[in-house]
């Protein structure tokens, strides 16, 4: 199972979110990891301008964007911009694209969240063939993408979903690389995520390892359990109230956040996620939440003693 690290914008300061994610992914290639999955959040700054400038800066790593929100972005500006990262990165970037929440998209941006797979699909219509470097023409009732673009030399990022649900993964199963999965613990991904995305592709006749599970948790190398557990139910608490994040805390039979969390000493973390690669995850990505500098060097240690 691949092992890879989990980073945001937020939280450099009042320094500057570009500085601060150079010197994360330099510190983080310079430890052995391989690849960093980001997330942007509505208030940060653009996650996909601070890559093209990052990723130029540090050599050696992989950035996959974890996720960006389809719904206040056109296919085509989509594609402008993950090409325009692709180009800088030399082909080092991936795009995670996800459909956010209803409190986002329509408290915050006035753009209605209804007909998510409908939107889904049709974004892709025009998405995927502008990152191949081929013209689109597709007409849609939630969108509609029409032309081409020239961007010579950008290498085509691989594309991943958010997806939870059964259509979503389906769909990510038939189109994409894979899905990328938050607060979904192992027997939800051995049962419905892991063989729901994969059956899709077969039934799409792509090959085998077409698709790939990308499974983040938070995670805390610790032996103070019963603090780790407060931290997280306290830090994660609105994973605990977004719709489709309960759907799977509910499936897996956890009462919130906390117990998705990954919590122990080195064995005990090290056994939680032997158990996620038995259900069938691709590649883990970690979000050490421990308070201090120690801590998070400790969950690092263990994750990176992880990899096959």
């Amino acid at each position: 199972m691949q092992i890879s690290m989990f980073g945001q914008l937020s939280g450099a300061g009042d320094g500057s979110p570009i500085d601060a994610t150079i010197a994360n992914l330099a510190q983080l290639r310079d430890e052995g990891f391989g690849r960093v999955w980001m997330s942007q959040l509505p208030f940060e700054p653009d996650l996909l301008t601070v890559l093209a400038v990052a990723l130029r800066e540090v050599d050696g790593i992989e950035v996959a964007s974890g996720v960006v929100p389809i719904q206040n972005q056109h296919p085509m500006q989509m594609a402008q911009r993950a090409l325009t990262v692709s180009l800088a990165s030399g082909g080092r970037f991936l795009l995670g694209l996800g459909m956010t929440h209803a409190a986002v998209t329509e408290g915050m941006w006035g753009i209605p969240w209804d007909k998510p797979v409908r939107r889904l699909n049709e974004y892709l219509d025009g998405l995927l063939p502008l990152l191949a470097g081929e013209p689109a023409d597709a007409v849609g009732e939630t969108v509609t993408t029409r032309g081409a673009l020239m961007i010579p030399g950008a290498p085509r990022p691989d594309v991943y979903i958010a997806a939870l649900g059964p259509q979503l993964l389906r769909l990510a199963g038939r189109r994409t690389s894979g899905t990328c999965t938050w607060m979904t613990g192992p027997t939800t991904l051995r049962d419905h995520v892991s063989p729901t995305l994969r059956q899709a592709a077969a039934d799409a006749g792509r090959p085998d390892g077409s698709v790939r599970v990308v499974a983040a948790l938070p995670v805390a190398v610790t032996d103070d359990v019963d603090a780790a557990r407060r931290q997280a139910a306290e830090q994660f608490a609105m994973y605990g109230t977004l719709p489709s994040y309960r759907a799977m805390l509910d499936r897996e039979g956890y009462a919130g956040p906390e117990d998705a969390a990954i919590i122990g000493d080195e064995q005990t973390v090290s056994q939680r996620l032997d158990e996620l690669a038995a259900a069938g995850v691709d590649e883990f990505v970690g979000a050490p939440f421990d308070p201090s500098a120690e801590g998070r060097a400790r969950s690092r240690a263990l994750l990176r003693s992880k990899e096959t």
